[in-house]
C-alpha cells in the first residue's frame, strides 16, 4: 500500500461538513491516518454544508479534499434534492418510526462507491464514514448490517480485492455512539463545531432553522453533553 508524503497511511473520509462527519475526520487523523476528505455536490438544495466542509478541512489541516460532482436531483423523491417541504418540529417518537422524506435514496451507497474508487487509486485500505445507528432519524443506510454488507461487496468489486493486494475496511466509529458522546469526542479532538452545518433547511446565510430533525437531534446532543452549541453562538441564537 502506498503511503502519504508524511508517512501516514491514507484513508478516504466522507465529509459532508456536518457534525458527525467532521468528528470522524478528526478521529481518522488521531488513529494515525492521513485523511483524504471526499465531499459531494450532489444537487442538494443548499451549499452551506460544502462551505462548512471547506472550513473544517482548513481547520484540521487536511492536505487532500476532493468535491465530486453528481446530480441526484434527476431522481428526486427527497426533501433535500427536490421541491418538497422539510418536516419540522417532529417529536422523538415521530422520528423513531419510518423513513423520513429527508432520506436521499441510496445516497450512502453512491457516496461509498465513489470513496471505494478513490481508495483504490490511492492504494488505501481504509474508508471512514460518519453513520450513526442511534440518532439516525430512520435512515436505512446508517445501520451496522448495511456497513458490513458494503464492506463485503467492496472487497469483491475491486481489482485489488480480487488480486488479494488490498483488503478494504470501512470504519464507522460513531455507529454505536449517542449524539452527546459524538460531541464530547469531537470537543476532545478540537473540532470547531461553529464551522459545521447540520441543518436540512438553513437560511440564506447558513443560519440553522432549529426545527428540522437534524437541528433537533443536534440540540438534544449538545444539551445531553452539557455544552452550548457554538454554531448557535455564532449566529447569536443563544
Amino acid at each position: 500500500m502506498e503511503e502519504s508524503v508524511v508517512g501516514r497511511p491514507p484513508a478516504v473520509v466522507l465529509l459532508s461538513g456536518g457534525l458527525d462527519s467532521s468528528t470522524v475526520l478528526a478521529i481518522a487523523r488521531e488513529r494515525g491516518f492521513e485523511p483524504c476528505a471526499l465531499s459531494f455536490r450532489y444537487g442538494q438544495r443548499h451549499v452551506h454544508e460544502l462551505n462548512a466542509a471547506d472550513a473544517i478541512v482548513r481547520a484540521l489541516g487536511v492536505a487532500q479534499h476532493v468535491t465530486a460532482q453528481i446530480d441526484l436531483r434527476a431522481f428526486g423523491a427527497s426533501a433535500l434534492t427536490a421541491d418538497i417541504a422539510v418536516p419540522k418540529d417532529r417529536s422523538a417518537d415521530e422520528m423513531s418510526h419510518g423513513i423520513p422524506i429527508t432520506y436521499v435514496p441510496a445516497r450512502n451507497t453512491v457516496f461509498l462507491s465513489f470513496a471505494l474508487a478513490w481508495a483504490e487509486t490511492l492504494g488505501s485500505t481504509d474508508i471512514f464514514i460518519g453513520v450513526n445507528a442511534l440518532d439516525y432519524s430512520g435512515y436505512p443506510d446508517c445501520r451496522p448490517d448495511y456497513i458490513a454488507a458494503f464492506e463485503t461487496m467492496a472487497n469483491l468489486a475491486t481489482r485489488a480485492g480480487v488480486e488479494g493486494t488490498q483488503r478494504l475496511k470501512i470504519h464507522a466509529p460513531l455507529i454505536a455512539m449517542s449524539k452527546a458522546q459524538i460531541i464530547q469526542e469531537g470537543l476532545r479532538l478540537g473540532v470547531d463545531y461553529a464551522q459545521t452545518s447540520s441543518c436540512y433547511d438553513p437560511g440564506a446565510d447558513g443560519r440553522p432553522c432549529g426545527g428540522c430533525d437534524s437541528c433537533v437531534l443536534r440540540a438534544k446532543g449538545f444539551a445531553e453533553a452539557g455544552s452550548v452549541d457554538p454554531l448557535l453562538v455564532r449566529f447569536g441564537l443563544v
